[in-house]
């Protein structure tokens, strides 16, 4: 009589691409193969109008596109057939919303299941408060994103279509979506390289849905879902509040305060009536927080409002948006804390909510390995090409990487090989975090295991 032999069951392991990485280094591998194909698609002939574009602009090009900067170092209408064009639009999509948040909801579409690890890794991709509401929110973050965007592109088709024909339909596609994606790209180098929207300077019309798609994007996903549900629930959660207040502070604080310093530019505001010098100034300061457009020119621009611009470019937009920087709400948590040390608290507190002070560890780090990433390389930058540009326009464009905002005074096209691959290091660290690059480092599987350790005291101030 034989033995009835049973096979034991062997668990195959995970060898997917999360086999072996942590969520936020799957999300900055996302980035990097994103752009990796991004740069060998524009460096084909069929990318450019004529020739074929080096590999290094090429890179450079697909960088900034892919973490929605918008710096280039050519000229997106003059140099990129319509192919590269789209492939620009396409990666800018991926990029504002994340190839891991694309690629989930293909999945869901496809009635594909998602397991742990792949709820973790949405979860953290789409800054979900949980795994059981990282559907939830995926589903939310893509409707309001093609929502936002149809918006967009039906309001600048009445502009765009009478002033450019057919091709006005491409136009409006184009720039509504690197609005809302606050990516900065465009495609009005056929009025002069670079000229962004300083053709439609006198435009209010074409200026405010181009604002409100950057603010839509700026503002973050989950403070929409708040403010749509706010007639029911009649309440915000902290994070909506802060986000909201303070964004509101640096839009019309930052115009207020480059109004008054441009005013009688001429060769920025000077020339324009009242209500032009308002509106360029409004748009100014809310494009300068992630969005690269520009309708004046910024070169001529004073130091103090360089410096003033710099600093709106590196604290960026909100969490969960599809801006860069160090998010409004990092800048937040660090003056709040200020504010609370002064007051004799041992603690941040904002609204009448204690804040944990693992957030306020993470705002000060994410603060200071920017301001390391933009400063460092602005001296660097300066050391390269010293002859030609200023110690604050490399600080101005150096913010400008990091902050992914794609507002340039002329530095870019100016960089040698080593200065661009420096500047490409810097967006990528603006698009994913200077803090989620630096874990996807250096964590290890058993990182989460902490030492219970004694106190240490020291003396500060």
């Amino acid at each position: 009589m034989g033995k009835n032999k049973t096979k034991k069951r062997t668990r195959r392991p995970n060898k997917g691409w999360l086999a072996g990485s942590s969520a936020t280094q799957t999300i900055c591998g996302s980035f990097l193969l994103v752009i990796a194909v991004g740069t060998l698609l524009l460096t084909l002939p069929i990318s450019s109008r004529t020739g074929r574009l080096g590999v290094i602009d090429a890179m450079f090009t697909a960088t900034s596109a892919t973490c929605v900067t918008g710096l280039v170092v050519r000229d997106t209408w003059s140099q990129f057939s319509l192919f590269g064009q789209v492939i620009i639009l396409m990666l800018i999509q991926v990029g504002g919303l994340g190839l891991v948040t694309l690629t989930s909801f293909f999945a869901l579409a496809a009635r594909r299941r998602m397991g742990f690890r792949d709820l973790r890794l949405l979860g953290e991709s789409v800054s979900a408060d949980g795994l059981s509401k990282a559907t939830e929110v995926l589903k939310i973050v893509i409707k309001l994103a093609a929502a936002f965007e149809a918006v967009g592109i039906v309001l600048l088709l009445f502009a765009f279509v009478p002033q450019f024909g057919a091709e006005g339909v491409w136009v409006s596609v184009f720039t509504a979506i690197s609005a809302f994606c606050n990516a900065g790209f465009d495609l009005f180098g056929r009025f002069g390289a670079y000229s962004s929207l300083a053709p439609y300077v006198n435009n209010y019309y074409v200026q405010a849905v181009i604002m409100f798609m950057i603010m839509a994007g700026g503002l973050g996903f989950m403070v929409w879902v708040e403010l749509a549900e706010h007639r029911k629930k009649r309440r915000l959660s902290l994070h909506a509040k802060v986000v909201l207040q303070f964004s509101a502070i640096f839009w019309v604080g930052g115009a207020a305060l480059l109004a008054l310093l441009e005013w009688s530019n001429p060769r920025t505001m000077g020339g324009l009536s009242v209500p032009g010098k308002i509106m360029a100034a409004l748009f100014q300061s809310v494009s300068t927080r992630t969005a690269g457009m520009n309708t004046i020119d910024l070169a001529a621009c004073s130091p103090i409002s360089k410096l003033l611009m710099s600093v709106l470019q590196f604290i960026g937009a909100a969490p969960g948006s599809t801006g860069g920087g160090v998010k409004v709400t990092t800048f937040a948590v660090l003056i709040l804390t200020i504010r609370s040390v002064a007051q004799g608290r041992d603690d941040c507190v904002i609204g009448g909510h204690h804040i944990e002070s693992k957030t306020v560890y993470r705002a000060l780090t994410i603060i200071v390995i920017g301001a390391v990433a933009a400063f460092g390389s602005a001296v660097v930058v300066y050391y390269n090409t010293a002859e030609t540009v200023s110690v604050i326009d490399c600080i101005f464009e150096s913010c400008s990487a990091f902050g992914t905002v794609g507002l340039s005074v002329g530095v870019t096209g100016q960089l040698n090989t080593g200065a661009k691959l420096l500047y490409m290091a810097c967006m990528f660290m603006g698009r994913v975090g200077p803090v989620s690059l630096a874990i996807s480092l250096t964590a290890k599987p058993d990182d989460n295991k902490r030492k219970v350790l004694p106190v240490g005291h020291i003396n500060v101030g």
